[in-house]
């Protein structure tokens, strides 16, 4: 039985040292991908811009004048370049931890934190800790495509180019289609809403208001830039060896605790 035991144990091993290599790759190809994705960011913001600009709200960027004009484009590509910077940050190694947050849906998005991974100083990366950490990078990825968004309609609303009456949970809407909001087809990272209101005269009548904002979508992103798509392409076959993995991990975990509790039985065990 210690034998089976040990057995078991060189295979977690040589399983941990897989998992170890194929972290290493992720971190290279993600490194790659994003400062790929962050150059695509820019390009997109900026046609999404210019197509809200020119075709959702002509006449309101015309009453700009050309000053305004020129610091409203400098503005959206400093929010591009923020993004990008963003994006990069969270491939750093600051510290030692695997990953941090443990659970994606407490990452607090700020721009000083990072997504870590530090395969060189740990002495055990099992595959579910490579899991977590590509989970919160991609929830990383997706909260700094929504803040891009957001920090961009809110931009545009400073400028009197999106309506200012429209309150702040429609501008959010721009980055999560809200109950009650219908989409429209619409270019690509824009959304074109139509948003029914009541108004507040005694008829109650309802309101109609045609919306069109700032939505960065990953997908579309990548779909338009052939580079972004290859490492997206070359992360999701990593991923798939990532997954065999963890499968054989866990089948021989479950197999070393079933060694382990027939070892402690037949040793704890005596015949009256």
């Amino acid at each position: 039985m210690a034998g089976a035991i040990e057995r078991i144990a060189r295979d977690l091993s040589a399983l941990e040292e897989a998992t170890r290599a194929i972290a290493s790759e992720l971190h290279t190809t993600y490194a790659g991908y994003l400062d790929a994705l962050g150059q695509a960011v820019r390009q997109q913001l900026v046609l999404a811009s210019y197509h809200l600009c020119t075709q959702g709200y002509p006449n309101e960027f015309l009453n700009l004048s050309f000053s305004q004009r020129q610091q409203l484009q400098q503005s959206l590509r400093e929010i591009a370049a923020m993004a990008k910077q963003r994006l990069l940050a969270k491939l750093q190694f600051p510290s030692s931890s695997l990953a941090s947050p443990s659970h994606g849906e407490n990452y607090r998005d700020n721009s000083s934190e990072e997504v870590t991974l530090d395969t060189e100083r740990q002495a055990k990366v099992t595959p579910e800790d490579i899991a977590v950490w590509l989970e919160n990078l991609e929830i990383a990825i997706a909260k700094t495509l929504q803040r891009a968004s957001r920090d961009s309609n809110r931009l545009l609303q400073q400028a009197e180019i999106l309506p200012q009456k429209i309150p702040e949970p429609i501008l959010e809407a721009a980055a999560k289609v809200e109950a009650g909001a219908e989409s429209v087809a619409s270019p690509p990272n824009l959304l074109n809403l139509v948003i029914e209101a009541e108004d507040d005269d005694e008829r109650q009548t309802s309101i109609v208001t045609h919306v069109y904002a700032i939505h960065l979508r990953l997908s579309e992103i990548e779909l338009a830039d052939p580079n972004v798509m290859a490492y997206r392409h070359q992360i999701r076959n990593l991923v798939a060896k990532l997954r065999g993995i963890e499968r054989e991990y866990q089948k021989k975990q479950r197999e070393r605790a079933i060694a382990e509790a027939e070892s402690a039985w037949r040793a704890s065990w005596f015949d009256d």
